[in-house]
């Protein structure tokens, strides 16, 4: 067998040292990967919780915390809601669109207006006749102008609950059915963790693993919905309308 030359067994010798290097390297990281590492580190702990005991954890941190938006859509009854709301313990600000028609809501105390364009008041009619012109004219006057919801109209009871937090998401964050762990990752820049009812079927719930663990983001069951929950412990300013922003409607408002 004819030796190699010396500056050859040296080249060899270099190349096969590197790869045995790389091959140590990859193993070892790899290793890493699958059980060296602590999935719960740095994180809030409630990965390592039962599916009940999260969302437990996830219902006191809402409750508990003084401000959140709540952005998305809401199925019920076959109508579809978009909402874009903030929401804290003195109130509620944002917009609902319903029917193809979006309207303002703002609610201080047990103040609450609404504000809308000439379309919603007139109910997307086309105001034919004498009355539907008086109705037309006098929507007219109401557009873009907050109007004050008397507490005893049936409106009120509806378009409050979307400026009440404790209601809004005690409601919507009720899991269903046999709660599950389901697959951890990211909801926007926050790491999470999800768990579900009824693997799914009674909705999944992605919740935090950074920081308190609030609750990130809502699939309703059977499709009825997903909503982002946001800008927790953010404050934001409420006001009553100026005077000249607001218009006294004189009669019963229309409950769509």
């Amino acid at each position: 067998m004819t030796a190699l030359p010396l500056a050859s067994r040296a080249r060899r010798a270099a190349f096969v040292s590197a790869v045995c290097a790389g091959l140590v390297a990859a193993a070892t990281s790899l290793t890493g990967c699958s059980s060296g590492e602590d999935p719960d580190a740095g994180t809030n702990g409630v990965g390592k919780l039962s599916a009940s005991k999260i969302q437990g954890k996830a219902d006191k941190a809402a409750e508990s915390a003084s401000a959140v938006r709540l952005s998305g859509t809401v199925v019920s009854k076959s109508h579809t809601y978009s909402l874009d709301m903030r929401l804290k313990g003195e109130g509620g600000t944002g917009s609902v669109t319903s029917k193809g028609r979006t309207f303002q809501l703002l609610r201080i105390g047990e103040q609450l207006f609404l504000k809308a364009d000439t379309e919603f008041w007139t109910g997307g009619g086309g105001g034919d006749g004498k009355s539907g012109k008086a109705d037309a004219t006098a929507a007219a006057k109401l557009d873009g102008k907050y109007v004050k919801v008397p507490q005893g109209d049936p409106a009120y009871q509806q378009l409050s609950g979307f400026t009440d937090k404790d209601k809004l998401l005690g409601g919507m964050l009720t899991l269903h059915g046999k709660l599950t762990v389901g697959d951890r990752g990211k909801t926007g820049a926050l790491r999470s963790i999800k768990i579900t009812g009824d693997e799914g079927a009674g909705g999944t719930l992605s919740v935090s693993l950074d920081g308190k663990p609030y609750p990130l983001r809502l699939d309703r069951g059977g499709h009825a919905g997903t909503l982002k929950l946001t800008d927790w412990n953010k404050d934001f300013p409420l006001a009553e309308p100026a005077k000249d922003e607001m218009v006294d409607y004189g009669k019963q408002l229309p409950t769509s």
